[in-house]
Order: structure tokens, then C-alpha cells, then sequence
């Protein structure tokens, strides 16, 4: 309940300050044409994510014949999760990682890596596909498609007044040295709010994921296991395309934001703590 409080919270503070910069950068017009504009790349974005990232990935499609065990064990947990069988991807990496993407359950798909076959047991896999089809289950895809819109809008307008100045609603031009602090600091500002939607997404969709699978603790001992062998095995689809990396369990790339600000996920020690608090408290109430 505080990750979904905290999501809707943070979702307000970038709408909010959407509607802000635009009023100060370009009045009413400007901030509508700008909406506009991100909304129309999100909205074919969110469209056909699913295509565009597994072709990114080069990932293959497996059924019951081709890949058993990892099917049947995602086919069960979607059973679990009252959902519809997703569509099943492998991605011929070593790096051990998985995702999932898709419009909405209808349209859903989650791929994972052949290295996070090899690395985890079949009860870690399991938190681990667990994981994502929480993700799946509470539309995360649609949510990180609504702060991007909101992101790249406030982008585009900073962009919009460096290039033809800031106008007020009146189009009266704003003070130049306002305008360029906000040039300079709302991008930033919108880039740390939706980070932090991904944090609280991701913390989210390890609970979801826990409930899932009935076994938080398995969960836990994958992400320790993934964190320690992703250290040293780069992902090369995601070093191309880093603006898929907030997709993947664990982050995949080897850089990393100032104390995590910019990090789209958690730092995995917190997000292990919360899950070895979670599996007590279920053992509590059992």
C-alpha cells in the first residue's frame, strides 16, 4: 500500500510540475503542443514496446515443446497470478536478467536470459518470473509510460524556450535568467521523479511477486545471486539501448547514477531486506 501511495504521489508531483514549466516557459499553448508531442511517441512507444524491445534483445520465442520446464513453470505462476499465459521469451545472453513488457495482461510477454537459467535454482527462477508478471498484473508498463510522457513533455519544452524563449500565458518573454535555471533544472527534476517511480514500482512488484510465488525467500537469494554475477557479465542489448534498462529485474548497466538518484531500481540490498520482513511476517501469521 505505501509503494502505491508513493507511485500516486510522485505521479502528481511530475504532472504538477509539468503544468508549472509549461505556464512559465510556454504559457498554455505551449505546454499543449508539447504534451502533445510526447504523448504521440509514448502513446506508439506503449503501442508496440513489446515488439520493439524483444526484437532489441534478439529474443526467441519457447513454448511447452521447445522450452519446457521455463514454460510450465511461468504457465503456473500466471495461473497463480489470475492471469492470462503471457507470451514466453528466451535471450540468448549470458547475463543473468528477465523482463516483461506488453500493452496490458492481454498483450503481455516476459522474456529472460539463458545465463539466469544457468545461475539461479528452479525455486530462485521462480521468484524471479514471479517478479515480473506482478509487474505485469499491475500495468507497470502503462504507468512508466505516463511519466515518460510527462518527462519527455517538460523536455521538450525546455528545448522549445533554448531555442525560441521562454513566453509566458501573456507571451510576454520570461525573465532570461529564470529561464534558464528552469531549462537547466526541471529536465533534471523530472528525470529524478520518474526514476523514483521505478523504484517504488520495482519495490512494488517484488511484493507482488512474493505473493505470487508464495515464497518471498526465494525471491531474495535470486536477487543477491543476479546482483553478484551481473557485476562482471555486460548485457550488450542493454549497454545499446540503456532507456530499456528500467525494464529488468536488476539494473544492466555498468554505469551508475550518484548515489543512486538517477538508479532506476533499488539498491538490492534494501530490496532484500524488505523481502526476508516480508517472509517473516508471513511466518508470523502461518
Amino acid at each position: 500500500m505505501f509503494n502505491l501511495m508513493k507511485t500516486a504521489v510522485l505521479m502528481a508531483a511530475i504532472t504538477a510540475l509539468f503544468m508549472v514549466i509549461g505556464r512559465l516557459l510556454g504559457g498554455q499553448q505551449g505546454m499543449v503542443l508539447a504534451l502533445l508531442l510526447a504523448l504521440g511517441m509514448n502513446f506508439f512507444s506503449y503501442w508496440f514496446s513489446d515488439k520493439m524491445v524483444l526484437r532489441m534483445y534478439n529474443a526467441q520465442e519457447v513454448d511447452a515443446q521447445s522450452a519446457p520446464q521455463f514454460y510450465r513453470l511461468v504457465q503456473e505462476l500466471a495461473a497463480n497470478a489470475g492471469l492470462p499465459m503471457p507470451r514466453v521469451y528466451l535471450i540468448n545472453e549470458d547475463a543473468p536478467n528477465a523482463f516483461a513488457t506488453g500493452r496490458n495482461p492481454q498483450h503481455a510477454a516476459v522474456a529472460a536470459t539463458t545465463g539466469i537459467l544457468r545461475v539461479l535454482t528452479e525455486r530462485e527462477l521462480r521468484g524471479v518470473m514471479a517478479h515480473e508478471l506482478a509487474h505485469v498484473q499491475h500495468r507497470d508498463i502503462l504507468i512508466s509510460t505516463i511519466s515518460a510522457t510527462m518527462a519527455g513533455a517538460i523536455g521538450m519544452l525546455a528545448n522549445f524556450a533554448m531555442i525560441f524563449g521562454g513566453r509566458d500565458e501573456e507571451g510576454r518573454p520570461v525573465n532570461p535568467i529564470v529561464s534558464i535555471l528552469v531549462m537547466i533544472l526541471a529536465p533534471i527534476a523530472a528525470s529524478l521523479i520518474q526514476m523514483a517511480i521505478s523504484r517504488a514500482r520495482e519495490f512494488e512488484a517484488d511484493r507482488g511477486g512474493a505473493e505470487i510465488s508464495g515464497d518471498p525467500m526465494a525471491l531474495a537469494s535470486a536477487l543477491q545471486k543476479i546482483h553478484r554475477y551481473a557485476q562482471g557479465i555486460p548485457l550488450e542489448a542493454a549497454e545499446a539501448h540503456p532507456e530499456t534498462a528500467q525494464m529488468m529485474i536488476m539494473n544492466p548497466l555498468s554505469g551508475r547514477g550518484l548515489s543512486g538518484l538517477f538508479s532506476t531500481h533499488p539498491a538490492t540490498e534494501e530490496r532484500v531486506e524488505r523481502l526476508m520482513a516480508l517472509a517473516q511476517a508471513q511466518g508470523r501469521r502461518a
